[in-house]
Parts: C-alpha cells; structure tokens; sequence
C-alpha cells in the first residue's frame, strides 16, 4: 500500500493513528471457503507462512494472515454476523498492511450465500409488495425479520437463528438430536427464505424499484463480497494475489456425495445449479480482468479429496506455497523500495539506524493525540479556562489546573481547550499536548515526557534543539526545559503545552511532589495540566500554588448535559432509542452524572434494537463494565473473554492480534473450551480459530484502542477503570501465574516447532502443534525482536520462571546489549529493579549496578554503543567477580570472552578490571549538583541530605529512595554552609554572595533571604541556630537575626574581639589577648573572665562548641586545650598537637583531632581531655566521624580512602575506596556512610553490611602527580603530590601500600627499567635516585650537574642498557651496567646541551643506537645522536609535545602534542611515515604510549579518556575504546600492553586484530570524533593524503593486508623475558 504521509512536527495535535500512520506490518486476509480449500490452507500455514514470516523479520516488518476460515469446518453461530466481520477484517487488512493485503484462493465452490442480516427499510417493504400473492411466505419473512426504529434510516433485522430454533447453537452431547434437528430446519428455512427475498428482489428489479446492484446482493455469497472488496477496488491488483484450483476431468460419479465438500449442495444435498452457474460467471470475471495476479492450477481430485500423500497433489501444493511465497515477497519488497524511495523507513527493531529527532517528536506526538469531539455541557468551564489563558497572556502567570474526580472527561476537555487555543490566543499558537495517561497501566517517566516536550516545542517553535538531553541528567533537564520556555517567550511565540493526569507519572524523582513544574510561567506561554482531586499531585499543587484562580474543577454533569451528549453520541453511530431505553439510560446516568459511566452505556445502547426488551443497567461504572463482560462472557464464553482480556491486561507493552491469537492457541483452558463438544479439524494441529477472536473483537470495537509504537499496533484497553475491572474479574492469583506462564513461554519461542500437549473431550492425551512462531532476539543482523525484549522479562518473573529469567535475560550478554540498543539502557535497569522487588539475587544487583555505570557513555552517544564496547566495558567491571558469581557474572564474562574469540574486526581485550566495578560498599552516587560539593548535613528525623556546592546550588534527596527532591536555585557563588531544622522541616544556607536563605523541604519554597549576611570577607564563615535566633560569625565579626529576620544591631565593644564560638544565644570571644567575654548579642548578660594556666597570650588555633554541655573547647598555638563554659568558669590543660580540623561525637563526650596522617581521640572529661586512641593513614586525615552507638569511626583522607575503625579496639576494619577525590565529609546515617569531597561535583553513600565478596580492588589515588608501573603491571610507583618528599610503592594484586622510598627533595618524573628492575626517580634538585627493586635496602644516586639543574625527564633504551637524564641545560646519557650482580650506572657518557632562549624538554626517548628523540614545551622536535654528535630538526608540532616513544626495535617512534597531532617517523633514516590526526568531543592531547612487542601497532592514550589503535604501517586507525579516564602511562606487555589511568586503576588489555579488515569498517562508530591520517608516499617521497577534508572524511575507507606488511623478526622485549 501507499506511504501515508507523514505529520509536520507543528501539527502533533491533529495526528490521528488511522489517519497518518507509518506502518511497519505485512497483513493478509485469505479468503477462500470453508472446506474447500482446506488443503491449500494448510499447506500455507505449515510451508509458507514461516517463510514469508522470516522474510519480513528481516526486513523488519510484522507479517500476519487472517484466515477467519480456518479452524471450523462451517459458521457455528446463529447471529449473522460472520459476513460482516470478515468484511471488517479485511478492510482493517488494507488500512494496515504496508504491502499485500488480501489472497484470494477459490476452487469449484461458490461459497455460502447467506441471507442479508440488515435490510433498509424501503427496499424490505418493496420486496413484501411483490410478495402480495403469497402471504405464507410474507408472514415467514416477518417473523424472521423485525423492524429497528433505533437505526437511522430503519431497517429490518434478521433474528439470530436461537430465537426460533433454540437448540441451533447447543452442541452438549444431551442435545445432539434436538440440535440436529434444528440444524437440518435452519437449512430448510434459509433456503426458503433466500428464495422467498430473491423472487421479489426479482420482480422488483423488473419493475424498476431496485436495481440490478441491489437484486444481486441476495445471490452474491460471502466470498464474492470478499474478492469484490479485495480484488476490484481502488488499488487492489498491487496488494492481491489469487490461486483458482479447477478440475476438468472430474467424473460424474463422484458428484455430488463423495465431492460434497468440494462444491455447493442444496438443503436437500443436491447439486446448486445456480451456485454453479454464479461461479462460472465469477471466475469469467477473474480470468477477464485479474490475470496479473492469477495462478492457475488443474487438479484433479482424488476420491473427492486433494490427498498430500499423492505425488501430484503434493506437487500441487508445493506449487501453490512456492507461488505464494515468490509473489508475496516480491509484493513486499517491491512496497518496501517504494517506502524508501520518498521518505527513509524507519526499520523496526533496528539497532543501526538512528531515529531522526523530527520522527521521534511526530511519533511521541501521535500517541498522545486524541480527538475532542462530543465535548457538552462544559462550555461554561471551558470558557473560563479560555478566558484566563487570554488574560493572563501578556503577564507571568502560574499554571492552569483542572482537576476533578475519575472519569469525569478531563482530558477530553484539555483536547478541547488544545483545539481551541489557535482561535483564543494567535493563529499560529503551538500546541503540545501530552496524555500521561495514554499507555495506561504503563507509567510515563517524568525525564522522558520533558525531553519529549522540550525536542517538540523546539521543532514547532523553531528553536535550536539542545545538544545532549540525556535521560539521566535530571536536573540539566528541568534547567533546559525552564530555558525553553523563556526563549519561547522571549521570541514572542505563543505556546500551550497540555499535560494530562499527571497523578499518571511514574514517581522517578518525586514527581507527583511537582517540584520540577514551573510555578511561574513566562508570557505567551501556558501550562495547562490535570490530575485528579484525591491524588497526590492535586495535594502538592495546592501547595505549590497560593492562589485558586487556576485551578478549575470539573463536576458531574447534569442530566439535561447528559440528555444533549446522549443525542450527539447517538447521531454520530446513526443510532437513536425509544422513549422507555432513553429513559433508562438517563435514569442511570443521573446516579453519578459521570461522563464515563454514560459512555459505557451508550456503548451498549447503541446495539439495542428498538424491540430489544428493556435490562437493568448498571448505576455505577464499575457495574456496567461487570454486565458488559458478562454479556460478552454468554456470547463467546467465560475462558475465551477472561483468557483475552486477561492476556491484553498483563501484557506490559499491548498485544499485537497475531500474538493475542497464538498466547489464546497455547492456553489449553482456551482450547477446551473452543473444542469442548466437537473436535478439531485437524487433531495434530490446534489453534484457536480466528474468526472467535475477531468476533470478540467485534463487540469490544468501543473497550479496545490500537497503540502504535515503531510502525506497529498493538491492542490495549482503552480505559484504565476496564483494565481495572478485567484484572479483578478474571485474574486470580492462580490465572494471573499460568497466563504469565503462557506468555513468557510464548516470547521464549519454547512451543515453535514443538508438540505441545493437549487434553480434550473425547480424546486422550495428545500432542498436537500450535504453530506459533520461534522468537530469535535477533531476526537478522542489526534486526531486534522488539516485542520479546519488551515482554520476556516481565512475563518470566511475574510467572515465576526465574531460573529462565537469569538464563535468558540477566546472564545473556547478547540480551543485554540488545535491549539496550533498542529500547535503552534505562528500560533493562528497569526490568533489572523490578526483578530486584521479587528475587533475592545478588548477581542480578551486580549487573544493575554495571549497567548504571555504563550508562553515562551510553547516554553521551545515545544508546549506540557497538557491541565489542559493550562487552569489553562488561569485561572491564565484572571480571574480578567471575569466581565468586560464577552464575550469572562468571556466564556473561564467559558469554564476552568467546565472542571476542570470534570477532572478526580489531577488538581491545580487558585482561582485568580496571573500570570501577558494581557492588562493594558503594552504594548510591548522588550527582545532582552543580559544582563541588562544599558542605553536607544529614537529618535521621527527616530523613533527608542536604548539600550545598560551589556552583550555588543547595541540593536536597531523600535517604529513603535515594531520590534528588529539590534544587534550590538562588544563591549566586559558593554555599558554605547547611543547617537542617528538624522540627519545621526547614533548612538554612549560608553562601559566598553573603545571603543567608531559609527554605521549606516541603515545597521547595525560598521562606527567607538575608542579603549581607556574611560579615566582611573572611574565608571561614560559621552559621549557627538557637531556639530563637540565627547567628552568622566569623573570626572577628557577628551578625544576628531574629527568625522572621529582623537583625539585631550588637553592642559596641571597646577593645577587638576574636570569636571562638556561640552558645544557645551567648556569643564566646576572645580579647586582650587571653580574656574571655560571654555575651548576649543585646549586651546583657555579660559574663568576663581570664584565661588561667598558660604563659602569656592566647593564639586560637580551632575551637568547637558543645551545646549540650554548654562549652567550647579552644585549642591554642602555646599547646593548651581551653574548655570554657557559658558561666564563665574555666580549665586549661596541655595539649601538643596543631589540628588541622577538631570536632565532637553527637554525645559531646569524645574530640576528634586530626593532625596530618594521625587522627586522634579524646576523652572529654570535666577540665581535661584524655588521648585514648591514635590511628595512624597513609596521608593527610581531613575529616571524621563516629556513630552514634561510638562502635564505629570513619575516616576521610587526601588519599582518597576512607576508613572504618573500631572506637572500642582501634582496629581497622574495612577501606572503602573509590572516591576519586580527598574525601573532605564524612558522615553516618543508618547504618551507610556519607563522603564528599570538596573537589567532588558527588556525594557518595556507602554501606557498611556489603558483600565483601565484590569488594572492589583498591587502586592508587586519582590524580598522582607521577606514576610508573611494572610490565606485568603488578606494582605501581606513585607520587601523590608535586610537594611529597616520598614515593610509595602499590601492589596493584593484593590492593595495598607495599613500601615507602622517601626522597630528599620534590620528585620531577618516575621511570623503568623494566627488566632491570630499576626504578629512576627524578628530583628538583638535580638527583637522580636510582631504587633497585630486587634489592629494597639499596639505592643508588646519580649526583646533580653542576648548574644543580632539576630534572626535567627520565628515558631508557629499549635494551635497558643506557639511560637519558634531562635537565633545564642539557641531556646527558649514563650506562647501566651490572658488577658483582650489582646494577651500576656510569656516565656521563656524553652531554647534550640545550639552549635557555628555547623552551624546556617537555619528553624523550632514547633508541638502542644512543640517538635521542625529544620534544620541547613550544612544539619543536629534534634527533640528536650521541655518538656522532649529529642531529637534526624534525616536523614540529604546534603545541607542547607531552609523548615520544620508540618501537622495541628503534625503527619507529611516535610523537604526541596537546592539539591532538601525532606524527609518526620512520628513523633509519628520519622521515615522517605519518600525520594523524584526532578530534573528539573532549580535549585530545596524547598522554602516553607504547608499541606493540612485534611493532606493528602502537597504542596511544589520550586526554579524551580513550586508548586507540593505530597501524604503524599505513598510519590508519584500528580501534577506539572510552575507558573513562585519561590513560597516563603505557607499557608493553605480550600482546597488547599494561596503562595507569589517571584515575588510578592499573589497565591490562589484548589486542586481536584480523589478518584482513573489511572495507566497511568504521572506528568511529563508538565515538563521536573524526581523524584525518597524511601518509608519505615511499616511492615517490612526497606527501600523500588518506583524507582530504577531516570533516568529511570517512574513515571507513581502508583496506590492510597486515601479515605482508611486516617479517616475523622477533621483538626485542621478548627475548628478554
């Protein structure tokens, strides 16, 4: 079929899903009759259809055929209906299908000629007319039709086939005689009848009352309407294909019992003549005018029978699949190309494409469309809605609400107001309308609805959409979607955005609390939402807004309101009600006056004839949905409805048909229901027939809504109170597990090619093949199974089936990476969560908690990550975990290490885990903030954490679900400091910009703000809170404000003052040098003493208050700790140590001092303190604190660890690393740990009852100044800081400091000697420690030059055999030699000197053959052979050269700068092989690298935290790996290399590379970047450019042979180990 065309993204609004629908579905509507075709039919269904099935999953369509024939040898029902519905299906068919749409098969049957269920009136009356002389069969004729005055015009209906034979449809084997016989007296009757309407239709075709048209309709059967619609209509011969079946030779013996099925037979079982001859007449018709698409075949049967068994019936119909399947392909292909040919398709499933944002808004967009029509009796309320909008236009207004209880139409009065909105405010007004609760039971996540919002508004506004909306960035969202608004009415657009039932949305991030809506909307523009009145969301907008202009409540309507939308409802079905129904429906409807509850009326009302006898309707909607499937459970049956609906209702995402049918085929209660008094046609293959579906799906036209998602349409309820109602009715908790059973049996595919078994009446146990479909999760390469990876996770765990669970879901990398492709990586942590709720399985947290951590890079390339990334970031995180998690860890390491075996392109390999890995103590990372964190406090009562940042911005979340609540925006530089007040549930803060601000932790709301609050400029600012006032001091300053803040001006003091601290509401100073003044901030109350037991003046180095002890302590510069009281009395005692921080446990009753790498504890007793504990780190203690039951103390260093200790023992108990800052906060709160750093933009929370078994490994600290690292990358050699005096050795195995080398000066650069052993330390002195480190005790030293030069660099030959020493002045070169097993290093051999006017060597390298390669700070590059005393000036770079490094051999050496340019040369002789060049979204300059042992790739590590791969013999770019951090040191090691990251972690990696690389290989595809590589041609010795524009240049374009291109000469390194 055509492409219907497409929405512009402006007209979101208008979109309508039957209207403008992109369709990615294949459906065929086989029409043939009932038995004789059966043959054919089942040859399709067992040969064909998988075929075409397979063809279409690979083009990424959903393929599904409608043979309402199969399954039932004639119709079984007595309502009529069958006709029509097939009708209706088929035009459903055409309006879906994006291809062929019907097949026609048709044999030596004409089909059934059914009477007419519906007669207009007129015509009826003009065939009674003609029947005047035979009043027999007039009053036949009345009685079997009845006139319906309730249709519009009137028409006759034909009573069902019970009203007079009521054992017709009875086929209990006690009523097999009563039923036959009514089955033989219905064929009698019909055919009287039939002949009764086609004499008079004949006679009043002659007389001219009817016309020829009309006369045929009461000949035509079933199956000529069929190919009339199908084959003869507009368009038809491209979407059809027909297979005619003729058998000439046929004897007339045969006829007509033993052919019986074959051709058309009267009531009396004799040959039809007349179907005959209509037959003849049709296929004449066929033969004349659809030969394009006719098969024809001669058959001739076999005993009345087309056997499979015989040769040529076989051949027959291998000839008719075959057919079928060629020509329907070429069909859909051919559909598909003209798809493609106007606008690109977008595949469904695919995992290659990327969605333009334009289809994903138009997509987004039609799921929320609906319609607003039939909107009476709130003309009232829309037009006060209408009428605010209008005048609050111009002004910055607050958000429109309207609310009211379920049910009573709100949202179809937003649609009505969204309608409207152009006519009220601008013509060209915007409109984006989102239905929160359109995907009902599912709920919308808050983050994905505003990105969804904010891409529309900015394609129908014209606005730049934002770079990077990032699903995880909760709070960039909320600032983008503000900043949207103001542009919009910035640039004087006019825009509406409608959400709808917002009480719908998921509770991610607190959404029903509101904060993230805007409680202050810009001009020419308006927020216009609804909820419902009892919600949570209605209770927080009432808080949120002050005023009720806004909101609009919508009440029940009133009957006459009823009465009118009754008679528009009733006029659009073309229906009307007599006197008595209208009035019984009104009478309900006033019981609520709910317009949900009158639509489920009418619904049904709009089926009753007028002589339809009056029932009891429902005075509630929960009652009318009940009678609704009750009606329906008498009519098609308990088990089918209940399985239907029921399977519809716990289906996560809708169902499609195909699916519902084949779910109600595996359900064996279904089955025995259908089958119960009569058995299959075909035992060994049982489905549920589709034309009982369809019937039910015919009664339910006005409960069910199709969904599209991705060219798709699945069924859902329409309304939540059905599902409700469904869910209550027919799922138990017993049927709710087997259908969940059933569906996750489904989406496992276990049942596709099986015999599955079935018990039926009448038969033992059988096996018997349900022809469902095999679900793959992939249908071809890049082509998902969408709907498994959106269902099989949630049926497997609601059915209890976990083992599957973890099998195919958890533990399958391949699923993983899968869903994350195409559904997102959110949605698997979704699924993850939810398995969480049900299943104790701590492997399942572990890959949760991966894929949290992924998520950042998956969100930073959205979603498009390549699958060999994907596995090694899996590999990187989880394989320290295998041995203890062998189940699902160990499979999905297992799972990634076999598919890097086969991989067939250039991989990375993780060889350890270097990334940080899930699990451990680590908990929760809170990212909320803006900048550094600065202060953090924690309420036990309230359960919240407040920080605040250097940015300004005062976060709070909630310990309870870890979710951001506020944040508070207002502040213009750093906030210092936070104060939770528990009993209002407010919370100060204290910032740099000198205002102090009180917030509400309810709303959200700024309660108070002081400007001016700080005094002066002091660096350290101290905020404290009494009972009454607020008190804001410094070391030299106090300021005082009331609560309602009022300030109160201080008394004036003669002498200055130094604060120490504040008490209830007494301020403690200091003056004249060693006399104290406790003061109230009014003067009185003064209370002055001196300071007792010290030498002369006091100097306050800290002090602390103890509130509840009514005290502060001080401890001074003379080495005195003073504890003062608030009554002035006094003690002082020794105290030696300088604490760089003091604080005091919640009791008061212990000090924690921290004093460089020692923090220790007091006893603080009445006037002394007592050192009872010492604990010793491994660098600067910045913070503490104790639980409040004093067993536990936690520890925060510039080492970035923190450390739990026994109080009682002083034991260490547990490290906790992973902070990658100083940990500068440390707090306890129920049982986790709290940490922050002040260089940290992430409050962390750690658990202290973890799993140790995934207790990460501990790695050095981030940001080490200088880093070396050993080949097999087992020992790492750090320092911490430029200023240390030491270099401390790691054991990278074992997590620990092994040693500490203490060093005389700072350290300038740490160097290798791998296989020597040696390590080189650098000094700002000149010396050169030289650490052996077999030998542990020894070092050795090369003394300083005489200009006492620092060292600038360290480089040593490949051989280990001499080492480069650079220095401001010069490079000079020593030999490392070996006596009496003892390394010794001689030199200088020979000096280098360098030139002060140039800038410093900035990196070296030294070759085997004593030449030097090096870079300077300006960019220049020069090589320098000692032993000639030769050189030369290489290429230079136009920026600082931070890398060279030379192959194994000496026959290469790479160059790298800060501007991302690296060269690499050939150096026998110097020439430059090539230029390349990298640009990504971070800064580029490369860091580090190192060559491969056989020097045919080299590994560079950049500022833009990747490694890549580059091929040393054409230059081009093999591999790109993001690993998080910059890669700051690189070695050599078997076949790949061993890296630090900056952030600390030791890197071990192989490198795989295929002997050829497929000319379609991209590197980049993982990273958005692009690289330009400038080769040397060798022949001709000139410059030759593999890219010429690196904007456009692809850099898929290359073709290696790599085996030629190298010998098999053996590295160096090699022979060494």
């Amino acid at each position: 079929m055509a492409e219907r065309p497409a929405a512009a993204a402006g007209d979101i609004l208008t979109v309508r899903t039957d209207g403008a629908q992109r369709t990615n579905m294949i459906r065929l509507f086989l029409s043939s009759t009932f038995t004789d075709m059966s043959s054919e039919r089942k040859a399709l269904l067992e040969k064909a259809y998988p075929e075409v099935l397979s063809f279409c999953r690979s083009l990424g369509l959903h393929f599904e055929v409608v043979d309402l024939r199969w399954g039932i040898r004639s119709v079984p029902f007595g309502d009529h209906e069958a006709c029509e519905i097939s009708l209706l299906e088929l035009q459903q068919c055409k309006r879906i299908s994006a291809g062929p749409a019907f097949i026609a098969l048709l044999g030596y049957r004409y089909g059934h000629r059914a009477l007419p269920r519906l007669i207009p009136e007129k015509q009826f009356e003009v065939l009674l007319s003609k029947l005047s002389k035979n009043p027999e069969g007039v009053k036949q004729l009345q009685q079997w039709y009845l006139k319906d005055t309730n249709a519009v015009p009137p028409t006759y209906v034909l009573q069902p086939i019970p009203t007079h034979f009521p054992h017709y449809c009875d086929l209990r084997p006690e009523s097999r005689q009563q039923h036959d016989n009514n089955v033989l007296s219905w064929r009698f009757t019909e055919g009287r009848l039939l002949q009764l309407l086609r004499s008079a239709a004949a006679a009043a075709e002659v007389a001219g009352d009817i016309t020829a048209e009309q006369k045929q309709h009461f000949y035509t059967s079933g199956t000529e309407q069929e190919f009339q619609q199908g084959l003869w209509g507009e368009g038809c011969e491209s979407s059809a294909l027909l297979f005619i079946r003729e058998t000439p030779r046929q004897k007339m013996k045969d006829r007509p019992k033993r052919i019986a099925k074959f051709t058309d037979l009267t009531a009396a079982e004799l040959l039809d003549a007349e179907a005959q001859e209509l037959l003849t007449r049709l296929k004449a018709r066929l033969y004349a005018s659809s030969q394009k698409i006719l098969n024809l075949h001669s058959v001739e049967l076999s005993k009345g029978n087309v056997e499979p068994k015989r040769k040529e019936h076989a051949q027959y119909l291998d000839s008719i699949c075959q057919q079928f399947v060629s020509q329907v392909k070429a069909r859909i292909g051919a559909a598909v190309d003209s798809l493609e040919a106007g606008r690109r398709r977008k595949l469904w499933g695919s995992t290659e494409e990327e969605q333009d944002v334009a289809d994903w808004v138009v997509e987004e967009g039609r799921q929320h469309a609906m319609s607003a029509e039939g909107v009476h009796g709130r003309e009232g309320l829309l037009g006060k809605i209408c009428l605010t909008m209008w005048e609050s236009t111009n002004v910055r207004h607050s958000p429109l609400v309207v609310h009211g209880a379920a049910g009573m139409g709100k949202t179809t009065l937003l649609c009505k107001v969204a309608q409207e909105m152009q006519g009220v405010l601008d013509a060209r007004a915007a409109v984006v309308i989102r239905l929160l609760a359109a995907r009902h039971p599912k709920r919308p996540d808050l983050d994905h609805v505003l990105r969804g919002v904010c891409l529309q508004v900015c394609l129908t506004c014209g606005l730049a959409p934002p770079s990077q909306l990032r699903a995880g960035a909760h709070l960039e969202l909320l600032r983008v979607f503000r900043n949207i608004l103001e542009e919009v009415s910035r640039l004087g657009n006019t825009l509406l955005i409608v959400l709808d039932s917002l009480e719908q949305l998921a509770d991610r991030h607190h959404a029903h609390s509101l904060r993230w809506l805007p409680a202050d909307v810009p001009p020419n523009v308006h927020l216009l939402v609804s909820m419902d009145t009892n919600s949570e969301a209605f209770a927080s907008m009432r808080l949120k807004i002050a005023t009720l202009n806004g909101f609009f409540e919508v009440e029940r309507l009133s009957p006459d309101e009823g009465e009118r939308i009754t008679e528009s409802y009733l006029r659009a079905s073309q229906r009307t009600l007599t006197g008595e129904q209208k009035g019984a429906v009104l009478q309900s409807f006033q019981l609520t006056g709910c317009p949900l509850h009158l639509k489920l009326i009418l619904s049904a009302a709009k089926r009753w004839r007028s002589f339809t006898p009056r029932t009891e309707l429902g005075a509630s909607t929960q009652e009318v949905m009940s009678q609704l499937l009750l009606r329906l459970e008498e009519k098609h049956g308990k088990e089918l409805v209940g399985g239907a609906l029921g399977y519809i209702a716990l289906a996560r995402e809708g169902l499609l048909e195909a699916e519902l049918r084949d779910v109600m085929s595996l359900d064996d209660d279904v089955i025995r229901e259908v089958y119960t008094h009569s058995l299959p046609p075909t035992p060994s293959l049982i489905r549920l027939p589709p034309l009982l579906w369809a019937r039910l799906r015919w009664d339910l036209e006005d409960q069910l809504e199709e969904r599209w998602t991705g060219g798709v349409a699945t069924i859902a309820f329409k309304s939540r109170r059905l599902f409700e109602a469904v869910t209550a009715r027919y799922l138990t908790s017993e049927r709710r597990g087997r259908s969940h059973r059933i569906l996750a049996e489904y989406f496992l595919g276990r049942w596709s090619g099986k015999l599955k078994p079935a018990a039926l009446p009448g038969l033992s146990l059988l096996l018997s093949d349900r022809k469902v479909p095999p679900q793959p999760l992939w249908f071809a390469p890049g082509l998902a199974n969408v709907r498994k990876l959106q269902e099989l996770p949630y049926q497997l765990l609601h059915a209890g089936l976990w083992e599957e669970l973890q099998q195919e879901v958890v533990g399958s990398a391949d699923w993983l990476f899968c869903k994350i492709r195409v559904c997102g990586v959110s949605s698997v942590i979704d699924d993850l969560d939810q398995c969480s709720q049900y299943m104790d399985c701590p492997e399942m947290g572990l890959v949760r908690d991966t894929l949290v951590l992924i998520k950042p890079s998956l969100d930073f390339l959205d979603g498009h990550k390549d699958v060999s990334l994907f596995y090694s970031e899996l590999l990187a995180r989880l394989s320290s975990l295998r041995p203890a998690f062998p189940a699902v860890i160990g499979r999905l390491c297992s799972q990634c290490d076999e598919w890097f075996r086969t991989c067939p392109e250039a991989v990375l390999i993780p060889k350890s885990s270097f990334l940080q890995q899930p699990g451990g103590a680590l908990q929760h990372t809170l990212s909320a903030l803006h900048g550094d964190v600065v202060c953090v406090e924690v309420s036990a009562a309230l359960r919240l954490l407040v920080a605040g940042s250097d940015g300004g911005v005062v976060a709070v979340w909630s310990l309870v679900d870890r979710q951001l609540v506020h944040a508070l925006q207002g502040h213009t530089a750093a906030v210092l400091s936070v104060k939770l007040i528990d009993n209002s549930a407010h919370c100060l803060s204290l910032a740099a910009d000198s205002s102090l601000r009180r917030w509400s932790l309810k709303s959200g709301r700024q309660l108070l703000c002081i400007q001016e609050a700080v005094p002066g400029t002091a660096s350290s600012v101290h905020l404290h809170l009494s009972e009454q006032l607020l008190f804001v001091y410094t070391r030299t300053q106090v300021k005082v404000w009331r609560s309602d803040g009022a300030e109160l001006p201080l008394s004036s003091t003669e002498q200055a003052s130094q604060v120490l601290g504040v008490l209830g509401d007494s301020v403690v100073c200091l003056f004249d040098l060693d006399r104290v003044r406790i003061s109230n901030p009014d003067g009185t109350q003064t209370v002055a003493t001196q300071l007792g037991g010290s030498a002369g003046s006091v100097t306050p180095l800290d002090s602390v208050a103890l509130p509840k002890r009514g005290k502060v302590l001080v401890v001074s510069e003379e080495g005195f700790l003073y504890q003062i009281c608030r009554t002035g009395q006094h003690s002082a005692a020794e105290f030696p140590l300088r604490p760089s921080f003091l604080s005091v446990t919640e009791d008061e009753r212990t000090l924690l001092t921290g004093c460089e790498r020692t923090l220790s504890l007091f006893n603080i007793n009445s006037d002394s303190v007592d050192r009872f504990l010492d604990l010793q780190h491994d660098d600067s203690v910045l913070s503490a604190c104790v639980s409040s039951d004093r067993r536990h103390l936690a520890s925060g260093a510039a080492d970035q660890l923190i450390r739990i200790w026994s109080v009682t023992t002083g034991a260490l108990l547990d490290t906790l690393c992973g902070s990658d800052a100083a940990v500068t906060s440390v707090l306890f709160y129920d049982g986790f740990v709290v940490s922050a750093s002040s260089a940290a933009a992430c409050i962390r929370l750690w658990s202290l009852k973890y799993d140790t078994r995934h207790k990460p490994p501990a790695h050095i600290p981030a940001g080490s100044a200088h880093v070396a690292v050993t080949k097999d990358g087992d020992q790492v050699f750090y320092v911490r800081h430029r200023s240390q005096r030491e270099v401390i050795s790691w054991n990278s195995v074992t997590g620990s400091l092994s040693d500490r080398l203490p060093v005389s000066t700072e350290v300038c650069c740490l160097e290798l000697a791998q296989s020597k052993r040696l390590l080189l330390c650098g000094l700002t002195s000149g010396t050169v420690l030289i650490y052996p480190l077999n030998l542990p005790q020894e070092t050795l030293c090369i003394p300083p030059p005489e200009s006492l030069s620092g060292v600038l660099c360290l480089a040593v030959s490949s051989q280990e055999k001499q080492v480069a020493v650079a220095y401001m002045d010069s490079v000079c070169l020593f030999e490392i030699t070996t006596r009496d097993s003892f390394p010794t290093v001689e030199g200088p051999l020979q000096r280098l000197s360098l030139s002060l006017l140039h800038a410093p060597l900035s990196a070296m390298a030294l070759l085997p053959d004593r030449r030097l390669l090096y870079g300077t700070g300006c960019g220049e590059v020069k090589l320098h052979a000692f032993s000639g005393g030769g050189g030369a000036d290489l290429q230079p770079h136009r920026s600082r050269v931070t890398c060279v490094t030379a192959s194994n051999w000496g026959t290469h050496a790479l160059v790298g700068s800060e501007d991302a340019v690296q060269r690499l040369w050939a150096l026998n002789p110097p020439a430059l092989e090539h230029t390349m060049e990298f640009k990504g979204f971070f800064f580029e300059g490369v860091l580090s690298a190192a060559f491969s042992e056989s020097d045919r790739f080299v590994f560079t590590g950049s500022l833009d935290r990747t490694i890549k791969v580059w091929d040393v013999a054409s230059g081009q770019l093999l591999y790109v790996q993001y690993v998080y951090s910059p890669v700051v040191r690189m070695v050599t090691f078997r076949n790949g290399f061993v890296a630090l990251s900056q952030q600390g972690s030791v890197i071990r990696e192989a490198f795989r590379c295929p002997d050829q690389i497929s000319p379609d290989y991209n590197p980049l595809k993982n990273i958005k970047a692009q690289y330009r590589v400038t080769s040397r041609d060798k022949d001709q010795n000139s410059q030759q450019n593999s890219a010429s524009d690196l904007k456009d240049f692809n850099p898929a374009q290359f073709n290696l042979s790599l085996p030629n291109m190298f010998g098999d000469k053996p590295s160096s390194t090699c022979t060494i180990l």
